[in-house]
């Protein structure tokens, strides 16, 4: 039956539609709400260098469909699961304005579902945890150099005058926007090609063996114009919890937590681990605001993405589990 196949991509490619409008905040909070670009402006920029982003490289897609299961023991109804997880806590967070992870969710209802229809034994566990680590640390390792490359810049600009530093930064903070942007379309992208390539080699329509996942140009294409099409769309309550909510930031501040956030994406990216965008760049913002002030933090802010980010993978992992008991009887 090639019904759930098409049903699975659909499915997938919603997803990457729901992420480009979930995660838009993660290019362009900081860029809008330092008055540096107006918002339409942003997104325009943004979903274009989500495109291009989206078509560079097959490293996390290959981890998505190979490093978190064993394709062997995955069917079709697993995929189904976990995408239709994913995206039901993807639409929740983004209805409250929460910056929560599509990695975290994509990857904890993978999980679930894997476990819930072939047992623990089917995880990789090396890997997983590879993965599990990085989604954690790389928030901390976003912190820390967005606060470090906040003070080198204030440490270097001390004797400039205020208005000269502003409108230099002004202009650097849209490269860094840039790079933001780009990143974000290499990681999260990428998700959805991975997803498909499972249902892909579970289907037999495409070899699951080699180090890499021969991602076909189809599946690429797809992921980008849809990634771009849901950046466009915006996702405006998160965008303003990110760009205000956090800390008050300024040109030099936004050019910092978005330059820090882009070493971090393009680092992990290469090795193909995939992070979370959203809380990246949130780590990045609370460490250049950490650096001015810590009282300039509004740490209950802080604290309930910190809830969402805790929450997002055994919640996305048991409603996959429960899903999957719907789904497979669809299969049969």
């Amino acid at each position: 039956m090639l019904w759930p196949l098409v049903a699975i991509v659909i499915l997938a490619l919603a997803f990457d539609y729901i992420n480009g409008f979930h995660d838009t905040a993660n290019a362009i909070a900081t860029v809008v709400s330092t008055g540096v670009l107006s918002s339409r402006n942003a997104i325009l920029m943004a979903a274009v260098l989500n495109f291009a982003g989206a078509l560079l490289g097959t490293e996390v897609a290959t981890t998505i469909a190979k490093g978190i299961a064993d394709p062997a023991v995955v069917v079709p109804a697993v995929v189904m699961a976990a995408l239709i997880a994913a995206i039901i806590w993807n639409l929740i967070t983004w209805f409250f304005g929460i910056p929560s992870s599509s990695s975290h969710a994509l990857v904890g209802g993978l999980a679930g579902a894997v476990v819930a229809h072939a047992g623990r034994g089917a995880l990789h566990s090396t890997k997983l945890k590879e993965v599990g680590i990085f989604l954690v640390v790389s928030p901390v390792v976003g912190f820390f150099i967005g606060m470090v490359l906040i003070i080198s810049i204030l440490w270097i600009c001390r004797r400039m005058a205020s208005h000269r530093v502003n409108v230099g930064f002004r202009k650097l903070q849209i490269i860094s926007a840039a790079a933001m942007a780009f990143t974000h379309g290499t990681n999260d992208a990428q998700k959805s090609m991975g997803i498909i390539a499972l249902a892909l080699i579970t289907y037999g329509k495409l070899e699951g063996h080699g180090a890499k996942v021969g991602v076909p140009l189809w599946v690429k294409l797809a992921c980008a114009i849809t990634m771009a099409l849901g950046t466009a769309s915006g996702g405006w309550k998160i965008i303003k919890t990110m760009g205000t909510k956090i800390v008050k930031l300024k040109p030099i501040h936004g050019f910092a937590a978005e330059t820090s956030a882009a070493i971090v994406l393009f680092t992990t990216a290469h090795f193909g681990i995939p992070v979370s965008t959203t809380h990246v760049i949130s780590g990045a913002i609370m460490g250049v605001g950490a650096s001015m002030n810590v009282s300039a933090v509004r740490w209950g802010v802080a604290g309930n993405i910190l809830v969402a980010w805790v929450l997002t993978i055994p919640i996305c992992a048991f409603l996959a589990g429960g899903v999957l008991r719907y789904v497979m009887p669809l299969f049969m």
